[in-house]
């Protein structure tokens, strides 16, 4: 498979890249009455201008020759069926699957989110909140009390109180008890996006207003803010905290040996693979994963980290809440610039909580595009039937009935959407926990939601004809998956499998498979001058390669190489401008390298045997077929080109 998706690489050459379309679309050639236009020949030509390397393919007529040789295995192989094969429908469609994803979405808004992701990561926000929990799907009710809480516990702060004690005391993270509310420093992508947004935007030592997150409303107060320090890779060791005064007096002692030996010159790895209680850095010598700041539980451990200058400086112990560490730098990484973390920037921003803006920005795109006809009727009867059980996940969908036919919408007055299509889409949201009473503000809600998913799916199901780039990109796929395989079953299977058409193939053509004059040879080279002329005086002596070897390469050093075996005058392997005789020649030097060539045996030219050059033969016989086949597809289908529609298209592109 991975053969097939190369190979539909070169047949598609697809890309993003599109060009102005031509004025005015003409037929440039029929095949059995079914037309291909000049538009298409000439986005594709233009694409490809770049890409071959065979000249003649960038004629015109050359390459009209090629177009219509490339469009007539097309037509054959939708003639044999093979579009209707199971593996292709399977394949095209997990094409159109992946590719549609770059064109479901707002470019516009995406490039703002991912300029704002970069400019925030230049710097760092250390900060501390106060959490009440509330539920995504809470009542108003139950949302309008959470808010007016954490307003409450603002005015509060802003009066004066303190505000980790305010965390301790209100916050519903469990871990306020303990860090009051302290979340140390972090940067952009750390924190779920509206939290982010509201720290990157209170100044330092203020107080945000209540934020609403997936958990609940959040407090804010940014406690500092600092250009972002990048990233660091570190290795250190680590005794574990001691449980009483009298152990974490020897275990502080252990850690002032172990930094003596090594500033005696100890190895750093070696000792924490001896002494060092973090199992799973110990055995790697220390090593610690590429971090950055407010990516460890220790804020203590990244300050010293960060503070070490050069690759290579070891920090004095030092102690964290976890135990005593000594850290050792290996290497800093500073801030990247926007074009190596755009890439990046735009995965994670799909993936996080900014996609919602992404998805309300195309969904109102949709909404203003698409005409959306309501049957508040049929919609009316549809939501009766939900009923409370929906709270405890134990409804059904009802059976359908004479009461729910018809269409529930329809956009743009041609994609119809059931009343029972509504309901089932219902039964798949009660795994959400719903705190909205009654059921049928829950079933308003939903439906919204239920008719931005059809519109989305209305778009996507017409890329084609939305976008012609996606539809340009679609067809090239489409047809280079139907041409490979084709080609496999007319050709490649056909020229490794023939083998009585191959050896006459090979026979027929004998005489494109001749060997140059080749001599048997041992190829001895060297970059010392003297270990290649002790070589020479072995092999006067007739010594053997080994016992050359054995000689030369001591001490786990290599002196001498030696290539064996038949090579053709002019091969790579050989010393160049050195002439092959029996015998040995003298010292030749090429570049770095002493070269003394053994000649043992000259070999003739003449004749390669079938196996000798069968991968060749294969090659050939396969180029052999294709070009025969496409002589007999252009008898087996009626071909009329347009020749004054081909001159006009030649004078565009030339221009």
């Amino acid at each position: 498979m991975k053969l097939k998706h190369v190979l539909l690489g070169l047949f598609v050459a697809a890309n993003t890249f599109s060009y102005a379309q031509d004025k005015t679309k003409k037929v440039l050639f029929n095949i059995d009455n079914h037309p291909f236009y000049t538009d298409e020949f000439s986005r594709v030509y233009k694409k490809n201008l770049d890409l071959v390397k065979d000249e003649s393919q960038k004629d015109l007529d050359q390459y009209l020759d090629l177009f219509l040789g490339y469009k007539l295995k097309i037509q054959k192989a939708n003639k044999l069926g093979l579009q209707n094969e199971a593996n292709y429908i399977a394949e095209l469609k997990s094409y159109r699957t992946q590719l549609s994803r770059n064109y479901m979405t707002d470019t516009k808004v995406t490039k703002e989110l991912v300029d704002e992701a970069y400019k925030r990561s230049l710097k760092e926000i250390k900060a501390s909140h106060i959490l009440i929990n509330v539920d995504e799907n809470a009542s108003p009710a139950d949302t309008l009390k959470a808010y007016n809480q954490a307003l409450d516990i603002r005015k509060k702060a802003i009066a004066g109180e303190d505000f980790g004690d305010l965390a301790a005391r209100f916050s519903q993270d469990p871990s306020a008890k303990d860090n009051k509310g302290d979340l140390g420093y972090f940067s952009v992508f750390r924190m779920v996006y509206p939290f982010e947004t509201a720290a990157y935007k209170t100044k330092k030592g203020e107080i945000s207003m209540p934020v609403r997150t997936r958990f609940g409303y959040h407090l804010v107060k940014v406690n500092d803010i600092r250009d972002n320090r990048g990233q660091v890779t570190v290795a250190h060791i680590m005794l574990m905290k001691a449980e009483n005064p009298i152990e974490g007096e020897a275990v502080k002692n252990t850690i002032e040996d172990i930094y003596k030996k090594i500033k005696q010159g100890e190895s750093f790895e070696t000792l924490a693979q001896q002494f060092s209680q973090d199992r799973s850095s110990a055995g790697k010598g220390g090593l610690l994963q590429r971090f950055g700041s407010g990516e460890l539980s220790s804020e203590a451990f990244e300050n010293v980290a960060f503070s070490l200058k050069n690759s290579g400086d070891v920090s004095e112990p030092f102690q964290s809440q976890f135990g005593w560490h000594i850290v050792k730098l290996i290497e800093k990484f500073p801030v990247r610039d926007f074009a190596d973390t755009q890439t990046e920037f735009e995965s994670r921003v799909r993936k996080d909580d900014r996609s919602k803006l992404i998805d309300a920005s195309l969904n109102d795109k949709l909404t203003k595009k698409y005409a959306v006809e309501k049957n508040a009727k049929l919609y009316a009867k549809a939501a009766k039937l939900v009923t409370d059980k929906f709270y405890t996940q134990e409804w059904e969908v009802p059976a359908a009935t004479k009461e729910l036919e018809g269409n529930l919408l329809v956009i743009n007055k041609e994609k119809g959407i059931t009343a029972m299509n509504f309901l089932e889409f219902v039964n798949t949201q009660q795994k959400n926990k719903w705190g909205l009473k009654p059921i049928g503000k829950v079933v308003d809600q939903l439906y919204g939601k239920f008719i931005q998913n059809q519109l989305v799916a209305y778009y996507n199901d017409n890329l084609e004809k939305e976008n012609p780039e996606f539809a340009n990109v679609m067809d090239e796929y489409r047809d280079g998956l139907l041409l490979f395989d084709l080609m496999e079953k007319e050709i490649w299977n056909k020229a490794k499998t023939d083998t009585l058409g191959l050896k006459a193939f090979y026979e027929k053509h004998v005489a494109d498979y001749q060997w140059n004059p080749r001599v048997e040879a041992n190829v001895f080279s060297s970059t010392k001058e003297e270990a290649i002329q002790q070589t020479l005086k072995f092999l006067k002596k007739k010594k053997s390669i080994d016992f050359i070897k054995e000689q030369l390469n001591k001490d786990n050093k290599v002196s001498i190489m030696v290539k064996s075996g038949v090579f053709e005058e002019g091969s790579d392997a050989l010393p160049k401008h050195q002439k092959l005789e029996l015998g040995l020649s003298d010292v030749f030097k090429d570049g770095n390298y002493y070269f003394i060539t053994q000649v043992t045996k000259k070999l003739p030219k003449g004749a390669k045997t079938f196996e000798e050059t069968k991968g060749k033969v294969i090659n050939d016989y396969q180029q052999y077929l294709e070009s025969k086949w496409v002589d007999d597809l252009k008898k087996e289908f009626t071909i009329k080109v347009n020749k004054d529609v081909f001159t006009q298209v030649k004078q565009e592109l030339q221009q």
